[in-house]
């Protein structure tokens, strides 16, 4: 992500560098410089630096599954707990409706 940065950062200094050479020196036509080498340096980085923005994007998505992995795999987050009472729960309703069945049935008539 800093190479992309700095790739894109040299592309605009080097636009504004050749604007500057080209013949924008007067300091009333210091804004269409700017705007000038920032136009410019969006076209270039736009198709020079396609790779490495992909593969910036990439890592990007990478660190974001390896958080969500280890998000997943954390046994003290809010979920685990929650689902771990929910469990024992189930468990000890399961275990008084075993011993329910054991006692005899109510007759109805």
């Amino acid at each position: 992500m800093v190479r992309y940065t700095l790739l894109r950062l040299m592309i605009f200094f080097g636009c504004l560098a050749l604007l500057w050479l080209v013949g924008l020196r007067e300091p009333t036509e210091l804004p269409w410089l700017v705007v000038g080498a920032a136009l410019s340096s969006m076209i270039i980085s736009a198709i020079v630096l396609r790779p490495f923005r992909a593969e910036m994007i990439q890592q990007i998505r990478d660190r974001q599954a390896a958080k969500e992995t280890a998000r997943s795999a954390r046994t003290d987050t809010d979920e685990a707990v929650e689902d771990a009472a929910r469990e024992r729960s189930d468990r000890s309703d399961a275990s008084r409706e075993a011993t329910a069945v054991d006692e005899e049935p109510e007759n109805f008539r």
